[in-house]
């Protein structure tokens, strides 16, 4: 059975690693397994391709944050409920959900809703 404690606790420092502190690459090498499958349609998938796009988006966007709300964790699976603020764009209500293997990060799925549209 795995320590779903520990394995909320590495999903929430590795979002805080690649998304506030803005090193994606540190992060993917220490916390994500040998192939990492991305299923968001604007990140191509692969360490690289994540790499790449949290990269862009550290330079693009200066001063994002996310804040965690929620973490859940059921099994290989772990659920990260955030609030994420875009500097000059819309802040999302953001759902990602990784597939860890063994205690390293798989995959991962994200959904997000613009608060603007939320709101409006």
């Amino acid at each position: 059975m795995p320590d779903l404690t520990q394995r909320k606790a590495d999903v929430a420092a590795f979002y805080e690693l690649m998304f506030n502190v803005c090193r994606p690459r540190e992060a993917i090498e220490h916390f994500a397994g040998a192939e990492y499958i991305q299923h968001n349609p604007h990140v191509t998938t692969g360490k690289e391709g994540f790499i790449a796009y949290f990269e862009r988006m550290a330079l693009e966007y200066t001063g994002k944050r996310v804040e965690i709300k929620r973490t859940l964790a059921d099994g290989d699976l772990v659920v990260l409920h955030c609030f994420q603020h875009w500097p000059g764009s819309y802040d999302y209500a953001a759902m990602d959900i990784f597939g860890l293997e063994g205690s390293l990060g798989k995959s991962a799925l994200a959904a997000a809703k613009s608060m603007k549209k939320v709101l409006s």
